[in-house]
């Protein structure tokens, strides 16, 4: 009988140290962040919130109330860690993660079963973009992701979305101005474009809107969009001929006035050149004039009779040169 409670005794020893103890001991990996629990409770550093971090920069006043997470103490890659029995740990990867935008987490098989996303353009076209997102996982708010957000996935794939159809729905691209080389005259007129065709000449600004516009996501799901990367943005098939017959002709008249305006860049420098040359002609022709004038200034005062002996010669040189001569009659 003694050895029977011996052998109990001995089994639930063994059990209790390989279910509690031994079991208690992990480690955590290179790509991994690990958050631990006590009693359901995790290990909070002090009283600091996400407010008091640089990522809650982005909030609104408004926003700053509703999405306040406390800090907790992450566990960092390494090991072995050990944990009580009414410890848990919760570990997540932060490795950066790419996914394609149109994906619904919630509803796999919408957006065409997550390839295209749909838009509307500020001229009411239904447009279809495709691209993907890079994410990963914020150390600075992994309470957000781990026990603030059921779904934070979705949230942020959600919000996302938001912000990118209301992007498409307003975008207007700066529009170019011909260059005027004569700034006194007024600029012509800017040039109307198609909104696809603005989106698609400025998918860079788009992306670097978009990548301004999430950084927020982290301070209010726990998850950082790193980038997005918008690769297509396509119209419906039954306008691509329309849209394809109108940038022809946008092309065309931008590609007349261009060589209009060069015309007329090059008259406008003929004629500088032509206004420089006649000048220069003017001067070289006064010049002498005046340099003679102040000789015969000069000459006056020094002796006036040899400019009467100047005259007299600069009349008969011309006298000489002449077929007809008119003379006064002073009778």
């Amino acid at each position: 009988m003694s050895g029977v409670i011996l052998g109990c005794a001995f089994g639930f020893t063994a059990w209790f140290l390989t279910r509690y103890l031994i079991s208690g001991i992990y480690t955590v990996d290179q790509n991994e962040r690990a958050v631990k629990t006590i009693f359901g409770r995790a290990e909070r550093l002090g009283n600091l919130t996400t407010n008091d971090d640089p990522i809650s920069e982005s909030l609104t006043a408004d926003e700053k109330t509703r999405y306040t997470y406390p800090q907790v103490r992450v566990i960092m890659p390494g090991g072995p860690y050990f944990k009580f029995p009414w410890e848990t740990v919760y570990k997540v990867s932060v490795a950066t993660g790419t996914v394609n935008m149109a994906y619904d987490p919630e509803y796999p098989t919408a957006n065409a079963n997550g390839t295209i996303l749909e838009a509307v353009t500020k001229d009411q076209l239904n447009t279809g973009m495709t691209g993907q997102i890079r994410y990963r996982v914020s150390e600075k708010n992994m309470y957000a992701f781990l026990f603030g957000v059921k779904n934070p996935f979705a949230h942020v794939m959600g919000y996302f979305v938001s912000v990118l159809r209301e992007r498409i729905a307003t975008f207007e691209a700066p529009k170019a101005k011909i260059a005027d080389p004569n700034p006194t005259e007024p600029p012509l007129q800017d040039i109307a474009g198609i909104s696809i065709n603005d989106l698609r000449k400025n998918v860079r600004d788009l992306n670097d809107h978009m990548e301004r516009e999430c950084r927020s996501s982290q301070a209010r799901y726990g998850i950082l969009l790193d980038a997005s990367l918008i690769t297509g943005i396509d119209p419906p098939p039954e306008v691509e001929s329309a849209l394809a017959a109108i940038n022809t002709a946008h092309n065309q008249v931008s590609s007349d006035i261009s060589l209009a305006q060069a015309a007329a860049d090059q008259k406008i420098v003929q004629s500088r050149r032509a206004v420089e040359i006649e000048t220069l002609k003017a001067q070289a022709e006064v010049q002498p004039i005046t340099r003679l004038a102040t000789q015969l200034s000069e000459l006056k005062q020094k002796n006036p009779a040899a400019v009467d002996a100047y005259v007299r010669n600069v009349r008969l040189t011309l006298f000489n040169h002449a077929r007809q001569a008119i003379v006064e009659d002073k009778a």
